[in-house]
């Protein structure tokens, strides 16, 4: 059996070190040599979380090779699937769940076309397509991009029942951080208060 060759990324010395020592012992995979990343069949880049310095490295991956992608993170959330979707990027490994065999079987499963997501990862990407269906039937609708994670959960907990105090106090921001948040929303989508916001998010499936 051939071994498949790896390339690891990770601006974090700590982080790269972690997963090579990891994945060198195993026979099924090769990790390459930074001189050697052309050859690489899959690239797992591995970060905290999924920020501008991450989206840069996997649109350069994209763009410059036909490696698999895929990503071992730490915290991950709904704008980080947005732009993990984006930059083709087709597993996805929490990094408390990355131990060796898990890392392997990721390797394998990309360099064989396959997908690779955490359960609650693919509800959220079912619904992502979801929405993008729905933007295609009407393209002038609401997106996936319409509300950060910030203000999709502000607006959730209004819809739950919760007031400004108690929202600032659930997610650990001033209630004045709240009040302007919730106001921005409503005044970018130009709708007329917190119930006609909820209703209109709702609707259209973006909480």
């Amino acid at each position: 059996m051939s071994r498949i060759p790896v390339a690891v990324y990770a601006e974090d010395h700590v982080l790269k070190a972690g997963i090579t020592y990891q994945l060198r012992p195993r026979p099924e995979v090769e990790v390459v040599r930074p001189d050697e990343e052309q050859r690489a069949v899959v690239s797992l880049v591995v970060v905290d979380q999924v920020d501008d310095a991450t989206a840069r490295v996997l649109r350069r991956l994209r763009r410059s090779s036909t490696t698999r992608i895929g990503l071992v993170v730490g915290r991950f959330d709904q704008d980080a699937l947005q732009t993990t979707i984006d930059c083709g990027v087709t597993a996805v490994i929490r990094r408390s769940e990355a131990d060796q065999d898990r890392l392997v079987s990721t390797v394998s499963a990309l360099a064989n076309g396959e997908a690779v997501l955490p359960g609650d990862l693919l509800g959220k990407l079912l619904d992502h397509v979801g929405r993008l269906q729905r933007s295609v039937l009407d393209p002038n609708g609401p997106s996936l991009s319409t509300l950060t994670a910030r203000e999709a959960d502000m607006l959730r907990l209004v819809s739950e029942g919760f007031d400004t105090s108690e929202i600032a106090s659930k997610m650990s921001f001033s209630e004045r951080t709240v009040k302007n948040v919730l106001h921005e929303v409503t005044t970018r989508l130009q709708l007329r208060n917190r119930a006609h916001a909820v209703g209109y998010v709702m609707r259209h499936g973006l909480i």
